[in-house]
């Protein structure tokens, strides 16, 4: 079988115990044949440790490792990968069963796609608050005011090369954010399947929830490390910018009416009432 028909797919894993065979299984059914499951145990505890010796079958390459962070784990796992295409998915998240099958497609014959994924399930801890999102793709512009990716997506791994792999040093999260602006910088655009073929867990704790809470150091980072292209295009980012907080300030006023109706209807209530009794 030929590097450029192979997938790697490659699952940093860390404490996952619960979630990490749902992850392997929805890769090993895939419809596409031709891939590979890497696993990189990132110093994981006992529990996480004993799941996957039980998986260890499923499992084309497990490497263990001590704890180095998310970008330290896809970044070894990519470096042992036969696959020219790089498939990257959370331990805690998986595909449906056709993802591989129609991104391969669509990387191979669109001439500029660099990243794909798809439209996802957000799935919460706390049931019946999912919903489905919709990232938009698009180029380095894009991406420059927010992530229109998934960090489970596919790209090839020659690109993963050219621009230097994940930042290592992004340990509190927005690695792949930071990693896709890199990866379009020159060229090519992230394309997106539009079908809900990924399972997105937004749970406590987890690294998303941890680097929301330290964001805007993250972004001033990313800006930072990428001033040039920044500096380019900060008239549309400026722009997206106040496009949000517009947007903020309307669901500010709509929730300040809603409040106001719902206390004046509270206190109006029983004014009505007596109304009604005596007037």
């Amino acid at each position: 079988m030929e590097s450029n028909n192979i997938i790697s797919i490659i699952i940093p894993c860390y404490n996952d115990a619960k979630f990490i065979e749902q992850a392997i299984d929805s890769v090993n059914n895939q419809t596409y044949l031709y891939k590979e499951i890497i696993v990189v145990d990132d110093g994981s505890n006992k529990e996480t440790k004993a799941v996957l010796k039980s998986l260890r079958s499923k499992i084309d390459i497990l490497i263990t490792q001590e704890n180095a962070g998310q970008s330290n784990a896809r970044n070894n796992g990519i470096s042992q990968a036969k696959g020219d295409l790089i498939l990257t998915l959370d331990s805690d998240d998986y595909f449906e069963n056709t993802f591989c099958e129609k991104a391969i497609n669509l990387i191979k014959t669109e001439k500029d796609a660099k990243i794909v994924t798809c439209f996802a399930n957000i799935i919460f801890e706390m049931a019946g608050n999912n919903y489905v999102y919709k990232p938009q793709g698009g180029n380095v512009k894009k991406f420059l005011s927010s992530n229109n990716s998934f960090g489970s997506a596919m790209f090839k791994k020659s690109d993963w090369l050219k621009c230097g792999g994940y930042d290592e040093s992004m340990t509190s999260g927005f690695e792949d954010w930071e990693f896709y602006i890199n990866l379009l910088r020159k060229s090519g655009s992230a394309e997106v399947i539009p079908e809900v073929l990924f399972n997105y867990r937004r749970r406590e704790g987890s690294t998303t929830s941890r680097a929301n809470k330290v964001k805007y150091q993250l972004i001033r980072y990313i800006y930072n490390k990428h001033k040039d292209i920044v500096n380019i295009n900060c008239e549309f980012i400026i722009d997206n910018l106040l496009l949000k907080l517009e947007k903020e300030d309307r669901e500010k006023i709509k929730i300040t009416k809603r409040l106001e109706y719902t206390i004046g209807a509270f206190i109006l209530k029983p004014l009505r009432w007596i109304k009604s009794k005596f007037g």
